[in-house]
């Protein structure tokens, strides 16, 4: 396939730089994977959409605060450095913007700088030293790394904007945002109306956003992001899966963290690495029943997996009453959920 059928009409006034307060008031798109009727709803009338016995899978990764910026220590050069993977030993592998070369330090903050180890079109790694542990320095001295297409600086209130209610492990560079949407009120009443909850960590890392720049996309690589299914929640899907419940899936981080889980014979089982699954139309999904996702970037390998789930077609149709409906879109927009 080529890199030109993942285009769509698109208005940029559409895209949300800011989400709706509260998170459960977002718009929600309703579409089937076979039919073609599309419904319009909230996030609110999600309990309505599913039913007793399926399950919810979220993603309970947590966004660092990965951007740090500083200045070259003589020259007094800007900086710009996305923390990409914590290598240990307070080294990181990281995205660079500016002249550096090895050996270069770069101040970050009162007490906080930064050497680059090494500098390549391959990697570059930096070592951060300071008075404070790593992890102290970081969130210190560094901001939430949101995606380009939101033209303004971070705000304070981003850290919490930028999210999940539910994330608790840290190590990902931009937020799983399907899960944005979701707040304990919905969570309490799925548990009510018997719709189970389980937890997948991937890390987003740049990975997952970086632009797709070849014509055959069966061509392009995904980086490697590490992810965990506990042994808990393979059994949930397994049980859920055998009782005649779906396994609803809130991101596509989730979706690529069951489907990497899933064997040969599409059995979910316990999985702690790294995966590096790229999912694209023609894909065959063994575990996925339904999915709750943000309305993605053209070009981009989200949407292509998106795409593989509801059929390329349906989704350009889908995308085209988006547009017309003028519903909000990327990270911090509305929703839509393909059953």
């Amino acid at each position: 396939m080529r890199l030109s059928e993942f285009d769509f009409p698109f208005d940029p006034s559409l895209i949300a730089d800011r989400p709706v307060e509260p998170r459960d008031q977002a718009r929600l798109m309703m579409c089937s994977r076979r039919g073609e009727d599309i419904t319009h709803r909230k996030i609110t009338d999600l309990p309505d959409l599913l039913r007793p016995g399926d399950l919810v899978v979220i993603n309970d990764t947590k966004v660092i605060p990965a951007r740090l910026v500083g200045r070259k220590k003589r020259s007094g050069g800007r900086v710009e450095i996305l923390l990409v993977k914590d290598l240990g030993e307070h080294t990181w592998e990281v995205l660079l913007r500016g002249q550096v070369r090895p050996e270069q330090v770069i101040v970050l903050g009162e007490h906080v700088e930064a050497t680059v180890l090494e500098r390549s079109s391959a990697q570059t790694t930096i070592k951060i030293q300071g008075s404070h542990p790593v992890s102290e320095l970081i969130r210190e001295v560094g901001t939430v790394p949101l995606p380009p297409y939101i033209r303004r600086e971070p705000r304070e209130s981003d850290r919490e904007w930028y999210q999940t209610i539910f994330a608790e492990k840290e190590g990902a560079v931009a937020a799983p945002t399907a899960g944005l949407h979701l707040t304990t009120d919905l969570l309490n009443t799925f548990q009510q109306r018997g719709i189970e909850i389980a937890k997948v960590t991937l890390h987003v890392g740049p990975g997952t956003f970086l632009p797709v720049r070849v014509d055959h996309i069966h061509e392009h690589k995904i980086g490697a992001e590490r992810v965990e299914v506990s042994e808990e929640t393979a059994r949930a899907v397994r049980r859920v899966k055998a009782e005649g419940g779906r396994i609803v899936a809130v991101g596509t981080t989730v979706v690529r963290s069951l489907e990497a889980a899933a064997g040969s014979d599409g059995v979910v089982r316990s999985l702690r690495g790294e995966t590096d699954l790229f999912i694209l139309p023609g894909y065959q999904f063994g575990v996925v029943d339904a999915l709750l996702t943000n309305f993605h970037l053209p070009r981009s390998t989200l949407l292509m997996l998106v795409s593989a789930f509801a059929g390329l077609d349906r989704l350009r149709a889908v995308y085209r009453e988006a547009v017309q409906a003028k519903y909000r879109f990327y990270s911090y927009g509305d929703a839509m959920l393909i059953l």
